[in-house]
């Protein structure tokens, strides 16, 4: 893993709070199952982190939650970013030894920049576990990397799997997050000219945004339906998602341009067009 994607010189995705039905259910899962940490817990909430001391994941069980309903804005899917291929090996050999007992449905794909196994929590909430390769294998022209969605070689990476999975990693990040919009054309204004991201991507439908030469720290999409209606504000899925920037200069010239987009800024929390909720950090160096 390449630290300079998710450090003080970088815009990148550090945390995502997300919505449950059952908080105690979802701490099995994320807990117990995944091997995530708790660093602090209360009746409707709890932290979740890799090493402690870091929080990547808050789980929320909001008064009158209501389960996910289909073909909104909202959550596609959040990837959980590990630090070697070697530990998504041992994670893919533990799923296929234990996920029978949430019955996943797992999904696996080659995107060449990476790797990444696919699932969904209780809630239904898509995860994504995933590992880089080397920045120096990526193909570029000009400013687009090539990504692709090719089958995952499971064969290959179980030859890895000499070990016995033992949680989450200490280095485990929030690699990216795709979202649902209604409006692709809003959705990019917003992210690129508002947030300051660049796209290096483009599939049916889709963008794919980044800063510094990452292959994306978010992605979004229409796949859910142009004009797609935003969620119910006690519905399963995304709360908000933070979004950290070098210094807070650089936040504060953010939040400027959205606003000057005609976008409402409250201590720090903006909602995208499509109605995704994140709050903007300069990062404290």
């Amino acid at each position: 893993m390449e630290k300079k994607f998710f450090d003080e010189q970088t815009i990148y995705v550090s945390d995502i709070t997300i919505q449950v039905t059952d908080l105690q259910r979802s701490i099995q899962f994320y807990q117990d199952f995944l091997g995530f940490r708790i660093m602090r817990k209360t009746d409707n909430k709890a932290v979740l982190s890799a090493d402690s001391k870091k929080a990547l994941i808050t789980l929320e069980q909001p008064e009158g939650v209501v389960s996910k309903q289909r073909r909104t804005t909202g959550l596609y899917h959040f990837a959980i970013l590990l630090p070697e291929r070697k530990d998504l090996a041992v994670f893919l050999k533990y799923l296929l030894q234990e996920g029978r007992r949430y019955t996943l449905q797992l999904g696996a794909s080659d995107h060449l920049v990476s790797e990444a196994l696919y699932f969904s929590d209780p809630d239904g909430n898509g995860i994504e576990v995933a590992r880089d390769r080397l920045s120096e294998s990526w193909s570029w022209s000009e400013e687009s990397v090539q990504m692709s969605t090719e089958p995952l070689d499971a064969d290959g990476l179980l030859e890895l799997a000499t070990e016995e999975w033992n949680g989450m990693p200490e280095e485990t990040l929030i690699g990216h997050i795709h979202l649902h919009v209604n409006d692709l054309s809003k959705a990019k204004e917003f992210y690129v000219e508002g947030l300051g991201f660049q796209e290096v991507t483009v599939y049916p439908g889709a963008s794919f945004l980044s800063d510094s030469g990452y292959h994306h720290h978010i992605a979004i999409n229409t796949w859910n339906g142009e004009g797609a209606p935003v969620p119910d504000q006690n519905e399963v899925g995304l709360k908000f998602f933070t979004i950290v920037y070098p210094v807070k200069e650089e936040a504060d010239k953010a939040m400027k341009r959205l606003k000057a987009l005609g976008y409402s800024v409250d201590e720090g929390m903006v909602k995208d067009p499509a109605g995704n909720q994140i709050f903007i950090l300069g990062s404290a160096k």
